[in-house]
């Protein structure tokens, strides 16, 4: 009896697939230390002195030896290393000399915009980005394949904040189809109710429903903006994966015993690059997470991009240090979930 590739995946010794998790799991605890290490050269690479901007700029050296003690910059390098580690493990990443407020609830109070945004743009660029692909692919050279290589030029060559220009003078000032900056009206945003810290949902449980609509309102501007650099590379790099795909045997068999370009296109070859697909999209939420700096610039969007682009004005170095941990760590964890789910759903990988 013939076995499948899944079969003959799962049908590996034990040992096998413990040691590919036990690797898979060691090589994250490794980046996650290196990027532990980076941030933390980063505070000492730094030209501004945190004792400087705790102490005053007219302190005396008193005073400026001790704050330099209680900081524990006076210690080696090594136990400065495991001091920081220690409080990161507490959930303290220090204290914004910008808002005077703990980092860590900075960061969770700004976050969910964040996400928010990202997700939905995410979701924007994956379901346009995935009919588009499989259509430039059913027929290549037609006019939906010269389309989907120009959208995949545009989301690549334009930059994010010149299209969110664009957009805003075009919809908002001139069209009047999108509500403008920010995620609320002035009339809503101080009688919202924050209980997750997401917009869309906290406006919908308010039971307002003018209030969700002007959430929304808000939001699919900057969410066709970002949505548009995810697009790009998923179209783009499936559709270069499909037609790679197309010309191997089995489809040239499939295409002889008379199988539609549909059927084949959907049952056989999609199934082959879902993998790739799925490292695209992690890797592209990620990208969003981390690129949403210039679209919460310019749409006074309340995320942790505006937060770190107000606290590098500023030389808030914690800040600074906190929303970089925060993103290269999303980046670094939605990197293994899309390693561990082409694990499990490509047999050719195990």
């Amino acid at each position: 009896m013939a076995v499948s590739a899944s079969q003959a995946g799962f049908a590996r010794p034990l040992w096998q697939r413990v040691s590919h998790i036990v690797t898979s799991l060691l090589s994250l605890l490794v980046t996650l230390v290196g990027l532990l290490a980076f941030t933390f050269m980063l505070s000492h690479l730094s030209p501004v002195d945190p004792v400087q901007q705790i102490a005053g700029d007219h302190a005396s050296e008193a005073t400026y030896a001790q704050v330099r003690h209680d900081l524990g910059l006076d210690q080696p390098v090594l136990v400065q290393f495991w001091r920081y580690i220690s409080h990161l493990a507490r959930g303290d990443l220090g204290l914004s000399h910008l808002t005077n407020q703990p980092v860590s609830a900075d960061l969770m109070r700004t976050f969910p915009a964040t996400i928010e945004l990202a997700t939905c743009a995410m979701i924007f660029a994956a379901v346009f980005g995935i009919t588009l692909a499989l259509l430039a692919a059913w027929k290549p050279g037609s006019i939906i394949d010269n389309v989907a290589r120009f959208v995949s030029l545009l989301g690549y060559s334009v930059p994010v904040f010149w299209l969110g220009l664009l957009g805003l003078l075009l919809f908002y000032a001139v069209l009047h189809w999108s509500a403008g900056p920010g995620q609320l009206d002035d009339i809503w945003i101080y009688t919202l109710e924050p209980k997750t810290g997401f917009v869309l949902i906290d406006s919908w449980m308010s039971g307002d429903p003018e209030m969700f609509h002007n959430a929304i309102a808000h939001l699919w501007l900057p969410v066709v903006i970002l949505g548009l650099l995810a697009m790009a590379g998923i179209t783009r790099l499936l559709r270069a994966a499909l037609l790679e795909e197309s010309s191997k045997e089995y489809v040239v068999l499939a295409r002889a015993k008379g199988a539609s370009r549909g059927r084949i296109l959907l049952r056989h070859i999609f199934p082959n690059v879902l993998g790739t697909l799925i490292t695209v999209i992690a890797l592209s939420y990620a990208t969003l997470l981390e690129g949403s700096v210039l679209t919460e610039t310019v749409f006074a969007w309340p995320g942790v991009g505006r937060y770190m682009t107000n606290a590098l004005f500023s030389s808030d170095v914690p800040a600074i240090l906190g929303s970089t941990l925060l993103i290269g760590s999303c980046f670094i964890l939605l990197n293994a979930l899309a390693d561990a789910l082409t694990w499990l759903t490509d047999p050719r990988t195990r």
